[in-house]
């Protein structure tokens, strides 16, 4: 299969990613077929795509008559069976082994074997999931990053028996949505999250030294690396408990000390001051 085949992609979970993913394919003139478990929540991701075209109308990047064009292109529904009109399904459900496991079962056995099946995950093993499924050469991972209109990267993750064919339809699918695709084998993290999170970690080991404020650190990576945000700012941002568990994968998986959580991430965590999502977190909000 080649990416000009796939002409509709199925989508499984209506939230951020999968919503932001299906406005992605429908601005690329591509079908989007997006399935969650409520009509509620199919309802909220439709919305969603609707205020994030508004957006783009305002800041004169798209017509209303193309933000109509898109909305056309998109059906919402509870029904799995709907997915049978996909050349690709992308599952975007909860970053959760056994429901994406209960989940890529059962589409697995309803959907047509020359079917690529892709999974968005940020951290479960792409060889792993594959091997819940009959088609592990047409199974990959196409990790979007949020907010998905907006964010150019795509890692198209090569599970261990993920065929060429499967990896170029993905790869040309990415970028037919004017996404900027890299190629990663699969290992904890892939390339992104194995680089960024332990920099944010040692962030934290800075700070608990006391070699600098929270501010001055995240000055000294804005203004010395570049960075949009400073890695503390971003861990707020995050999660410190998201932090925190992917730290503890990266420890367990390797086994390799460096991967060792900071005591004040930890500290920080119990305490229940988590980011911006608590309110508190190294910084207040």
């Amino acid at each position: 299969m080649n990416s000009s085949s796939i002409q509709t992609v199925g989508i499984i979970g209506a939230g951020a990613m999968g919503n932001g993913i299906a406005q992605a394919c429908a601005i690329a003139g591509i079908r989007a077929v997006m399935i969650d478990i409520s009509q509620q929540a199919v309802d909220k991701g439709i919305a969603t795509i609707s205020s994030s075209l508004d957006r783009l109308i305002k800041k004169d990047k798209l017509s209303p008559a193309q933000k109509a064009a898109a909305l056309a292109l998109i059906e919402g529904s509870t029904d799995y069976a709907q997915l049978n009109q996909a050349q690709l399904v992308i599952e975007a459900a909860t970053e959760n082994y056994a429901i994406k496991r209960k989940i890529l079962q059962q589409v697995d056995a309803q959907l047509a074997p020359e079917v690529i099946i892709a999974t968005n995950t940020s951290s479960i093993s792409i060889t792993q999931l594959a091997a819940d499924t009959k088609r592990p050469e047409r199974f990959i991972g196409m990790h979007f990053f949020n907010p998905v209109p907006m964010m150019a990267l795509v890692e198209i993750i090569r599970g261990y028996l993920t065929s060429d064919a499967t990896h170029d339809a993905v790869k040309a699918l990415a970028q037919r949505l004017g996404k900027s695709p890299i190629t990663v084998k699969n290992a904890p993290g892939f390339v992104v999250n194995r680089i960024l999170v332990p920099m944010i970690n040692e962030a934290f080991f800075v700070l608990a030294e006391g070699l600098a404020s929270a501010e001055d650190i995240d000055a000294g990576m804005k203004l010395g690396c570049n960075q949009p945000i400073g890695p503390l700012a971003l861990a707020d941002m995050i999660g410190l408990d998201v932090c925190l568990a992917v730290m503890q994968v990266y420890l367990e998986q390797f086994g390799d000390a460096k991967y060792r959580p900071c005591p004040l991430l930890k500290e920080m965590v119990a305490a229940g001051q988590l980011g911006r999502k608590t309110g508190r977190g190294v910084y207040s909000y």
